[in-house]
């Protein structure tokens, strides 16, 4: 950190300062290394593949370091705290002129020292490694729940939610992260505990027995709070996601809405979900702030508990002894006043690691379904032998049967028929997204897709074009002027550097559809499926479109496009 300081003591700090990611804290040194350790975890077939306990053993294999580096520096900082306490009995008998620590004064001075730079330090790097070990975590479950999202089958696609989905990557992959800062109170808490109680016993013998009562006595009143709020968790997690799913469809077709005049309508159910949702919440932190009650109350309880034993037993209570003791007491107080946060973050884990495991055993696309050959590797660029294909995996009702055609490298295949005929999903087979009841489907080469909806992501109009591949000025003018886009950008304010809403809001459909055209002429792929994009736009774009880019620069390509348009069949190789 000392040159990038320097740094930005001479100037403001740019993107070009500021050092890279190491790769051990990168998706791309974390993901291969957790998917490994999560395959190896799998079920054998006989229950489910995922659960929290496999998701919590892969984890700890993939940041086991950071653990167990955490593990040392935890109790190196307890063992240094408990020093204080367990000394200052000897500090007061010296100070008092006690003749058998007469010699022990400074030594006692130098303990107290470096105990104390031992805690500080120690606490510091605890911290620091419990959060990346934190942000590990989360990264790597992160990217496995977009892996799977992206993997889904159709059946499982309808089973789940998108809300569902944004609520498992912004709360419950956090909340696995923020763990990371209460993973070692599991048995930090217990040593804590003994090293009081060993205190306590070494200075007010039998009295710390007590102690010990009362601790346990504490520990045990949190137990049902404990299991309520797992129950109250489970159902405060359940009406969220109801709750997002409906506020991300009612955004969604905002439009609707207000022409139809229906906010107040939708905004009620919104309020009612809302209601039940926060009817759970209430429960959930009453129950919270019972447990917190009963643990801020223990130090005071455990003390007046303790001395109680001493006034009784007899034992006396000199101030050393008191002192020590009331020390004991204040340290072991963070780990009492922290048990009900640990106790609720174990519940709210749980129930994250659950949801978790359950959407990472939903049903994903075959990866067998289609056979994909290398580009060059066939003069046949798409055949479909026997095809045989269903939306819902059902072979009573399927989708498509009987399907045979082959297209060879360089075709045009148009698509066309009445509406609900199986046009997209057609297109769908090809890609491998409809499971396959039987047959064979075999592509050569890479693939680009046009869908009949157009995708825009939010961002640059050129980032969108380009879609991660670097800039080719020549390529990129050419693209452009093929989908007619110049004209377009000539009259946007800041041309092909200006930023799209959401789902390309400010855009028209038109140009929304000619930008994911584009997008798919500059990928360069070997073979193109275009799912009737010429639809969105005037039939005088639509015939340009048609002419400059499947019949101009797509003219070596392999293309299958659905249409409806008579016009442009005569121009096809092959018609189904």
């Amino acid at each position: 950190m000392g040159p990038l300081l320097a740094v930005g003591n001479k100037k403001a700090l740019g993107l070009d300062d500021v050092p890279d990611l190491d790769h051990a804290d990168s998706v791309a040194g974390l993901l291969p290394s957790f998917k490994t350790n999560l395959e190896a975890q799998a079920g054998d077939g006989s229950g489910p593949k995922f659960t929290a306990f496999k998701l919590t053993k892969a984890l700890v294999r993939t940041v086991w370091w950071h653990i167990a580096v955490t593990a040392l520096y935890a109790l190196i900082y307890n063992l240094a705290t408990y020093v204080g306490p367990y000394l200052i009995d000897s500090l007061v008998q010296y100070l008092n002129g006690d003749e058998r620590y007469a010699s022990k004064g400074k030594l006692l001075v130098v303990t107290f020292i470096v105990a104390k730079v031992f805690e500080c330090l120690s606490q510091r790097h605890w911290f620091f490694r419990l959060q990346q070990a934190g942000i590990r975590a989360r990264s790597a479950l992160v990217s496995v729940v977009y892996q799977k999202g992206l993997s889904l089958s159709s059946i499982s696609r309808q089973s789940r939610t998108s809300g569902e989905m944004i609520n498992i990557i912004s709360v419950d992959a956090d909340r696995v992260g923020l763990f990371s800062w209460y993973m070692h109170d599991l048995w930090l808490v217990p040593l804590q505990v003994g090293m009081a109680l060993f205190i306590l016993y070494s200075t007010l013998g039998v009295a710390s027995l007590a102690a010990l009562g009362a601790t346990i006595v504490v520990m045990l009143a949190n137990v049902p709070p404990m299991k309520m709020q797992e129950k109250f968790q489970q159902k405060l997690m359940d009406c969220k996601d109801v709750r997002m799913k409906a506020t991300s469809e009612i955004l969604r077709n905002m439009r609707i809405l207000k022409l139809q005049g229906w906010e107040m309508k939708f905004l009620s159910k919104i309020i009612d979900l809302r209601t039940t949702e926060t009817s759970w919440l209430k429960k959930y932190l009453y129950t919270s702030t019972a447990a917190t009650f009963v643990f801020w109350g223990a130090p005071t309880f455990v003390a007046v508990v303790t001395f109680g034993a001493c006034m009784l037993l007899g034992i006396p209570l000199e101030s050393g002894k008191v002192l020590s003791a009331l020390a004991t007491f204040r340290v072991l107080q963070e780990p009492i006043y922290n048990l009900p946060d640990t106790i609720s973050m174990m519940i709210q884990t749980k129930v994250s690691l659950d949801r978790i495991a359950s959407f990472l055993c939903l049903e994903e696309l075959p990866t067998d379904a289609v056979e994909r050959l290398p580009s060059g590797s066939s003069n046949v660029a798409i055949e479909v032998s026997n095809g045989c294909f269903s939306w819902d995996g059902s072979p009573e009702l399927p989708t498509l049967k009987d399907l045979n055609f082959e297209a060879q490298q360089g075709m045009r295949v148009a698509v066309c028929g009445t509406v609900g005929s199986g046009k997209s999903s057609l297109l769908s087979c090809i890609l491998g997204e409809v499971p396959k009841l039987s047959g064979e489907v075999k592509t050569c080469g890479t693939m680009a897709y046009v869908s009949q909806t157009a995708w825009i992501q939010s961002g640059k109009i050129q980032d969108n074009i380009l879609f991660g591949k670097e800039m080719d000025s020549e390529k990129y003018d050419r693209v452009l002027e093929w989908c007619s886009l110049k004209k377009d950008l000539e009259i946007l304010p800041f041309g092909d550097k200006t930023v799209i809403g959401e789902r390309g809001i400010n855009l028209s459909g038109g140009q929304k559809q000619r930008i994911q055209i584009a997008r798919a002429l500059y990928q360069d792929a070997d073979i193109y499926l275009f799912d009737d994009p010429f639809s969105a736009v005037d039939a005088h774009t639509g015939s340009h479109l048609f002419k400059e880019c499947l019949l101009g620069a797509l003219a070596s390509k392999t293309v299958v496009y659905v249409t409806h348009h008579i016009e442009f069949l005569p121009s096809a190789d092959l018609i189904l």
